[in-house]
């Protein structure tokens, strides 16, 4: 079963931590956004590589492109229609793995 969208105070609490943490809200859809930089390409794809096993454990996947040493990122859930828990428990693991939580 997915998790359903999040809204309202349940959102914004779940939310509180990763906008601190340089997310922001997409403007033109429910969706949430972070440009990471990395020292280099090897970084940023070896990055890239241990996020693609959390989102294969997960069942969930990122919408990004990488560009050289940075990975523009865009969470979302479709079938939700919007930002749900897998896509802040993304978020957390993505900051986690990048070495920012």
């Amino acid at each position: 079963m997915r998790p359903a969208k999040l809204e309202g105070e349940p959102r914004a609490a779940a939310l509180a931590s990763l906008l601190a943490a340089g997310w922001t809200e997409a403007e033109d859809r429910d969706a949430l956004i972070k440009r990471f930089v990395f020292r280099d390409f090897s970084e940023a794809f070896g990055w890239m590589t241990r996020v693609a096993m959390v989102a294969e454990t997960l069942d969930h996947h990122p919408e990004w492109s990488n560009v050289h040493r940075a990975v523009e990122v865009e969470l979302t859930t479709h079938d939700a229609g919007g930002v749900t828990g897998l896509d802040v428990e993304m978020a957390a693991a993505m900051d986690r793995l990048a070495g920012l939580a």
